[in-house]
Protein backbone atom coordinates (compact mmCIF):
# COMPACT_ATOMS: atom_id res chain seq x y z
CA UNK A 1 0.00 0.00 0.00
CA UNK A 2 1.77 3.34 -1.00
CA UNK A 3 1.17 6.42 0.74
CA UNK A 4 0.60 9.67 -0.93
CA UNK A 5 2.95 12.60 -0.40
CA UNK A 6 2.00 16.48 -0.77
CA UNK A 7 5.58 18.90 -0.91
CA UNK A 8 4.26 22.51 -0.17
CA UNK A 9 4.47 25.07 -1.14
CA UNK A 10 5.49 23.64 -4.44
CA UNK A 11 2.22 21.47 -4.77
CA UNK A 12 4.36 18.14 -5.52
CA UNK A 13 2.46 15.15 -5.08
CA UNK A 14 4.76 11.49 -5.26
CA UNK A 15 3.70 8.33 -3.82
CA UNK A 16 6.17 6.48 -1.84
CA UNK A 17 5.96 3.32 -0.07
CA UNK A 18 6.36 2.67 3.64
CA UNK A 19 9.51 2.86 5.30
CA UNK A 20 11.23 4.64 2.69
CA UNK A 21 13.47 7.18 3.42
CA UNK A 22 11.74 11.20 3.21
CA UNK A 23 14.74 12.57 1.23
CA UNK A 24 14.76 9.32 -1.11
CA UNK A 25 11.22 10.22 -1.92
CA UNK A 26 12.39 14.12 -2.28
CA UNK A 27 14.72 13.57 -4.78
CA UNK A 28 12.44 11.49 -6.88
CA UNK A 29 9.77 13.96 -6.66
CA UNK A 30 12.33 16.67 -7.65
CA UNK A 31 12.83 18.43 -4.51
CA UNK A 32 15.97 19.92 -2.80
CA UNK A 33 15.93 19.20 0.95
CA UNK A 34 18.98 20.88 2.28
CA UNK A 35 21.01 18.79 4.35
CA UNK A 36 24.21 18.82 6.36
CA UNK A 37 25.32 16.40 8.97
CA UNK A 38 22.51 13.53 7.86
CA UNK A 39 22.02 12.26 11.52
CA UNK A 40 19.79 14.49 12.29
CA UNK A 41 21.91 16.65 14.84
CA UNK A 42 22.35 20.11 12.53
CA UNK A 43 18.17 20.19 11.42
CA UNK A 44 19.03 21.59 8.18
CA UNK A 45 16.84 19.36 6.75
CA UNK A 46 13.67 19.84 9.10
CA UNK A 47 10.72 19.89 7.44
CA UNK A 48 6.86 20.62 8.45
CA UNK A 49 4.76 17.77 8.67
CA UNK A 50 0.93 18.32 7.84
CA UNK A 51 -0.24 18.14 12.28
CA UNK A 52 2.21 21.04 12.34
CA UNK A 53 5.09 18.38 14.17
CA UNK A 54 8.25 19.00 12.67
CA UNK A 55 11.00 16.51 11.54
CA UNK A 56 14.49 15.27 10.24
CA UNK A 57 13.41 14.23 6.75
CA UNK A 58 17.78 12.80 6.72
CA UNK A 59 16.40 10.32 9.79
CA UNK A 60 13.00 9.68 8.70
CA UNK A 61 10.73 7.81 6.98
CA UNK A 62 7.37 7.59 5.26
CA UNK A 63 5.27 6.62 7.94
CA UNK A 64 3.42 3.28 7.65
CA UNK A 65 0.16 3.98 9.51
CA UNK A 66 -0.82 6.72 6.79
CA UNK A 67 -2.60 6.86 3.58
CA UNK A 68 -1.44 10.58 2.83
CA UNK A 69 1.26 12.86 4.48
CA UNK A 70 1.95 16.81 3.88
CA UNK A 71 5.46 18.22 3.85
CA UNK A 72 5.70 22.05 4.24
CA UNK A 73 9.30 22.39 3.29
CA UNK A 74 10.80 26.41 4.44
CA UNK A 75 13.58 27.71 4.13
CA UNK A 76 16.38 28.47 6.61
CA UNK A 77 18.05 31.29 5.93
CA UNK A 78 21.29 29.85 7.50
CA UNK A 79 21.46 27.00 5.41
Amino acid sequence: MSVKIRFLPDDITVKAEPGEPILQVAQRAGIFIPTGCLMGSCHACEVELDDGSTICSCISAVPVNKKELTINLYDDPLW
